[in-house]
C-alpha cells in the first residue's frame, strides 16, 4: 500500500512539473507540495505534526503505561520544536507522578528533563545573547552564560543521575559542559565526575575568531550546505547557503570587496528555493559562470522523495531553475553528488549518491552524462554505476593516474565502494574494485569522504569518516577524554595510495584515530605549508550530541595534530557544510561553516572563523579556464615545485570543491612554506592529458591560466579588512 501511495504521489509531482508556470515557479510549487505531504506524524522530522497527533492520543488514553510513553514522546517533540519550557512542564509532571509511584520509569525522565533545562540555557544565552565565543569548547570568555538558571537546574539533575549510576558517561560529559557554561569548570565539578581536558597538542597556534555576527552572516537556520566561490566573476568569493528544512529559504551573500557582504538572496532569485542539505557549484553549460546544484531529501526515507535543483547562473546576478529542461528531475532522497568529466569530452557530468534505506524501496545512484546542449542523460545502468545502498558521501578523482576520473562511495550499509573508470573503447564503464583495492576489511558505517593527496606524493589518497554508534556522541566524547579505547566509534579513516591500485589504512600511524562523528567536512591549508589540513563538523541530530567540531593540522604529511582547542573552532553546536576560503584575501584560508541541526529547535547561527595568520609562509592562488577541458577545469591536476630550506619539493592539487559536505572555491589555494620563488607550475589538463609548464613564478598572488595559452594573468591580493564599529575585528580576539 505504501509503495502504491508513493507511486501516485510521484505521478502527481510530475504532473505538477508539467504546468505552464515559469521554471522557477514550477520548482517552488513542487517543493511546497512535497513539504505539505511530508507533514505527517509518522515523519520523525515533522515534530509539529507529531505534537498534534500525540496530544490527541493523550486525550483518549487511560492506560498509565501507554500514557507515560505518549507524554514522554510529547516532551521530545516539544524539544524538537524548540519549545523547551513546554517540554520541561511535561517532564516535571512525569517526574512527579514517578515519585508518587504511579509510573516507575524515573531513569527515563530525568535525563530528558536535564537535557531540556540545558537546552533552555542554550537558548537564553547562546541564541538570544549570541557572541563570537558562544558554545566554543572549552567554554570561556563571553561564551559563559549570563542567565545561569537552565544550566544550574541541569547540573542538579545530572548529579542525581550520576549518584545512581556513576558509569553514565553521557550524563558525566553533559555535566562538565553545564559547569563550563556557568564558569564552574573544573573547580566546582565533583571530583568523581570531573572530565579533565585532553592535553593540548599544539604550541603557539593562533586562535581563529568567529566574525559571522559582525558581517551579518550568522543566519540562524537548521542544517544545510555551503558554497564559497566567486559567482559574479569579480574576483571576490561569495557565500551561498542552503537549509534542509523545506520551509527555509536559500541565502546568497555577495562579497562587496570592501569588508562587507550584501544579502542578495531575493534579487538573485535564490530565496525562492527552499531545502537542500547540501549544495555544490558547477559550470554545466561551459559559459564561465558557476551554477548551483541543490541536493534534497536525505535521511527522510519514504518522506525524502524530494527533487534536486540545478540553478543556472544567468551571468546577470540571477539564477533560473533548469532542473526539468536539463533532464535532471528525479525524486530520490540524497545529499551527496560529485561533478566531473567522466568521459573526458570537455563537459561536466554528475554522479548522485542516493539513499536506499530498505530493500523494499530502492533508490539507485544516478550518473548523468552531459549531452553538451544543456541536457543530461542518466547512463548509470549502462556504465555499471547503479549502486544501491544508503549512500552518504561520494567523491571523484583519478586515483590510479590513468587519465580517467574514478568514484569513491561511502555508505551507512558498511560498504566502502571504489568504482574504477575503465575508459576503454569510447564507452563509459566502471568496475567495482573495492576488494582488490583493500577497502573492504572494515565494514563500519561511514559518511563524509574525499580524495586528496595528503602526503604530496602525486597519488590521491582517501579519507572517510566513520558514522557508527550505539551510544550517544556525548558518551563517546567522554570515553575518549577519559582514555577509554573500548568500543570507540566515530573515527577518521585515512587510506594511503600505494601507487599500485591498492590502499593501506594509516589512520593510527598518522594520529587520526580520534572520535569525530563527522557530517560536515572539508580540507584546506590553514598554515600555508603545502599540506592539507582537516575541519570536521559533528552534525548528529541528537540533542545530547554537544560535542565539539574538530580541526586537525597536517604535519608534513606524516601525522595530524588536533588543534581544535588552540584554534578556538570547536563549536559544540551541529556543524554541517564546511568551506575553506581566503575570504579577506590576506593570503591564508579562513573557514565558513553552516551550523544548525535537523529540527527547528536545533537551529543555530553560522560561523565564519577568520584565520589570524599562523606564520609568514607564502602561497599562490591558481584559477584555471579550460578550452578543450571543461571550462571550470574540474579534474585538472596542478603540481607546484619550489625549494624550501635548500630542499626541493612539490605540492599536488586537483581542481575540485573539496570534501563531500561543503564546497571550497574552485581556485586552488596552495601554500609553499617559506619559499620565496616558485620554480615551476605544471598543469595537466584532463582532455588529451595536455601539459603546460610555467617557470619562475613569484608567490603571494592570484594566477589565471587558460588552457593552451602560455601567458599568465597575475594579480596581487586586495587585502579586505573586516571591520567592527570602526575597529579591526582582530582586536576582539580572545587573549
Amino acid at each position: 500500500m505504501k509503495i502504491i501511495f508513493k507511486t501516485i504521489f510521484l505521478l502527481l509531482l510530475i504532473v505538477a512539473c508539467n504546468s505552464t508556470s515559469s521554471p522557477n515557479e514550477e520548482m517552488v510549487l513542487l517543493l511546497r507540495k512535497v513539504s505539505k505531504n511530508a507533514r505527517v506524524p509518522a515523519n520523525s522530522f515533522s515534530p509539529e505534526a507529531g505534537v498534534a497527533h500525540l496530544d490527541s492520543l493523550i486525550q483518549v488514553t487511560h492506560d498509565p503505561y501507554k500514557l507515560f510513553e505518549l507524554k514522554n514522546s510529547l516532551g521530545v517533540a516539544f524539544l524538537k520544536l524548540g519549545e523547551e519550557q513546554k517540554a520541561i512542564e511535561v517532564y516535571e509532571a512525569l517526574l512527579k507522578t514517578s515519585e508518587e509511584g504511579e509510573v516507575f520509569d524515573k531513569e527515563k525522565v530525568q535525563p530528558q528533563l536535564a537535557l531540556a533545562y540545558l537546552r533552555l540555557g542554550e537558548k537564553m544565552n547562546c541564541l538570544h545573547n549570541h557572541s563570537a565565543e558562544s558554545c566554543i569548547f572549552p567554554i570561556s570568555f563571553s561564551g559563559m552564560h549570563k542567565d545561569k538558571y537552565g544550566s544550574q537546574k541541569a547540573i542538579e539533575l545530572y548529579e542525581s543521575i550520576l549518584r545512581h549510576n556513576p558509569r553514565n558517561l553521557e550524563a558525566r560529559w553533559l555535566l562538565n559542559i553545564a559547569y563550563m557554561t556557568i564558569g564552574g569548570y573544573p573547580q566546582d565539578v565533583p571530583a568523581a565526575y570531573l572530565i579533565k581536558q585532553l592535553p593540548d597538542e599544539t604550541k603557539g597556534f593562533k586562535p581563529f575568531v568567529d566574525i559571522a555576527g559582525q558581517l551579518g552572516l550568522d543566519k540562524k537556520t537548521m542544517a544545510g550546505g555551503s558554497i564559497v566561490d566567486d559567482f559574479n566573476n569579480d574576483g571576490y568569493p561569495d557565500i551561498v547557503l542552503s537549509s534542509w528544512g523545506l520551509d527555509e529559504k536559500m541565502n546568497f551573500f555577495k562579497n562587496n570587496g570592501n569588508g562587507s557582504f550584501t544579502d542578495v538572496s531575493v534579487s538573485s532569485n535564490v530565496a525562492q528555493f527552499t531545502g537542500g542539505l547540501q549544495i555544490l557549484q558547477t559550470d554545466y553549460n561551459n559559459d564561465g559562470f558557476k551554477d548551483i546544484f541543490v541536493l534534497r531529501g536525505a535521511w527522510k526515507k519514504e518522506y525524502g522523495n524530494e527533487p534536486n535543483s540545478l540553478l543556472r547562473n544567468n551571468g546577470d546576478g540571477t539564477f533560473t531553475d533548469v532542473t526539468k529542461e536539463s533532464g535532471l528531475l528525479s525524486f530520490h532522497p540524497t545529499q551527496t553528488a560529485t561533478w566531473a568529466d567522466f568521459n573526458n569530452d570537455g563537459w561536466l557530468d554528475v554522479f548522485i549518491g542516493n539513499e536506499s534505506s530498505s530493500d523494499a524501496v530502492r533508490h539507485p545512484c544516478e550518473l548523468y552524462i552531459n549531452n553538451k546542449n544543456g541536457t543530461f542523460a542518466n547512463l548509470a545502468n549502462q556504465s555499471n554505476a547503479t549502486i544501491v545502498s544508503f549512500v552518504k558521501g561520494v567523491t571523484s578523482g583519478d586515483y590510479n593516474n590513468d587519465g580517467w576520473i574514478d568514484i569513491f562511495i561511502s555508505t551507512l550499509n558498511g560498504k566502502k565502494i571504489l568504482l574504477r573508470n575503465e575508459g576503454k573503447g569510447g564507452k563509459l564503464l566502471f568496475k567495482d574494485v573495492s576488494e582488490e583495492a583493500g577497502l573492504t576489511k572494515n565494514q563500519s558505517q561511514t559518511f563524509p569522504t574525499w580524495f586528496w593527496d595528503y602526503d604530496n606524493d602525486g597519488w590521491l589518497d582517501i579519507l572517510v569518516c566513520e558514522y557508527q554508534f550505539t551510544s550517544s556522541l556525548a558518551w563517546y566524547a567522554a570515553a575518549e577524554a577519559l582514555g577509554s579505547t573500548n568500543d570507540i566509534s566515530g573515527r577518521v579513516f585515512l587510506f594511503r595510495n600505494k601507487h599500485d591500485g591498492t590502499f593501506e589504512e594509516v589512520t593510527e600511524k598518522v594520529g587520526l584515530n580520534k572520535v569525530a562523528f563527522a557530517m560536515g567536512s572539508n580540507f584546506g591549508d590553514i598554515d600555508n605549508d603545502g599540506y592539507s589540513d582537516i575541519f570536521l563538523g559533528t552534525g548528529n541530530p541528537q540533542y545530547e550530541s554537544l560535542v565539539p567540531n574538530k580541526m586537525f593540522q597536517n604535519i608534513r604529511g606524516e601525522r595530524f595534530l588536533d588543534v581544535t582547542n588552540a584554534a578556538r573552532v570547536g563549536n559544540l553546536q551541529k556543524g554541517h557544510g564546511v568551506s575553506f576560503a581566503d575570504l579577506d584575501d590576506d593570503g591564508d584560508e579562513d573557514i565558513f561553516i553552516k551550523m544548525g541541526g535537523a529540527f527547528i529547535g536545533d537551529a543555530y547561527q553560522n560561523s565564519f572563523f577568520l584565520n589570524p595568520g599562523q606564520n609568514s609562509n607564502h602561497w599562490i592562488g591558481i584559477s584555471l579556464e579550460g578550452v578543450k577541458t571543461n571550462r571550470a577545469a574540474i579534474g585538472a591536476r596542478i603540481k607546484v615545485t619550489f625549494e624550501e630550506n635548500g630542499v626541493e619539493r612539490s605540492v599536488y592539487r586537483d581542481v575540485n570543491s573539496g570534501g563531500s559536505f561543503g564546497a571550497n572555491p574552485l581556485e586552488a589555494h596552495i601554500g609553499i612554506g617559506s619559499a620565496d620563488m616558485i620554480k615551476s607550475i605544471e598543469i595537466k589538463w584532463p582532455v588529451g592529458n595536455y601539459v603546460q609548464v610555467f617557470e619562475n613564478i613569484p608567490p603571494d598572488s592570484h594566477l589565471k591560466i587558460k588552457e593552451g595559452v602560455q601567458t599568465i594573468v597575475s594579480s596581487k591580493p586586495r587585502m579586505v579588512h573586516f571591520l567592527n564599529e570602526g575597529h579591526d575585528i582582530m582586536e576582539h580576539a580572545p587573549k
